[in-house]
């Protein structure tokens, strides 16, 4: 198993892959999570987020492996629907006030149990969805109440290469990291 972030599963370590290996769809928090929590303002508004490539090639290599990708943020903004769309993910929810309300209707939509979906989040907005979903995961920076319900924490920073992280964590979960690496000319991880 790769060496990357670490289980905060109070059972055990098998309990959290165990968990990862039911995921099929993985939701996301924007601001902290997939960025730094940076967020610069001119004066007619926002102007900039900082995304890592290395997390959107993450979420690049989910959708190879057939793991559906969605946001579920609190804010609106127009840079997000630029990324969502630049990383083709399935769907964008912004505005959402009730994250596990809107992660209970993804779920359901997309024909799945909340055990197959995991939420990656970063600070209290995103407990409820942490909750009831299937595996919870947090960047190493997330609030410490928020690391505390993840079954997996990163050990990079939220924009820093944490969603990269926890997605090479989870492919390798589910066996296809490796068939990945050798898509791209990469030796096995192992080896």
């Amino acid at each position: 198993m790769a060496k990357l972030g670490f289980l905060n599963t109070p059972g055990s370590a098998d309990e959290a892959l165990s968990r990862a290996r039911a995921i099929k769809l993985v939701a996301l928090d924007i601001d902290g999570t997939l960025t730094d929590g940076s967020i610069v303002f001119g004066p007619h508004g926002e102007l900039a987020k900082r995304f890592d490539v290395r997390d959107g090639f993450g979420l690049t290599l989910l959708k190879a492996a057939g793991i559906q990708r969605v946001i579920i943020t609190g804010r609106s903004s127009a840079i997000v629907n630029q990324r969502v769309s630049d990383l083709g993910l399935e769907a964008v929810y912004q505005g959402v006030k009730d994250k596990a309300q809107q992660l209970s209707a993804v779920a359901q939509q997309a024909g799945l149990a909340l055990e197959q979906c995991a939420m990656v989040g970063d600070d209290w907005p995103d407990a409820s969805a942490m909750q009831i979903a299937g595996l919870a995961a947090a960047p190493a920076d997330a609030a410490p109440e928020i690391r505390q319900l993840a079954h997996w924490v990163s050990r990079e920073k939220a924009g820093l290469g944490a969603v990269r992280e926890f997605c090479e964590w989870l492919l390798e979960a589910q066996g296809k990291l490796a068939g990945l690496r050798a898509h791209y000319g990469l030796p096995d991880s192992e080896s």
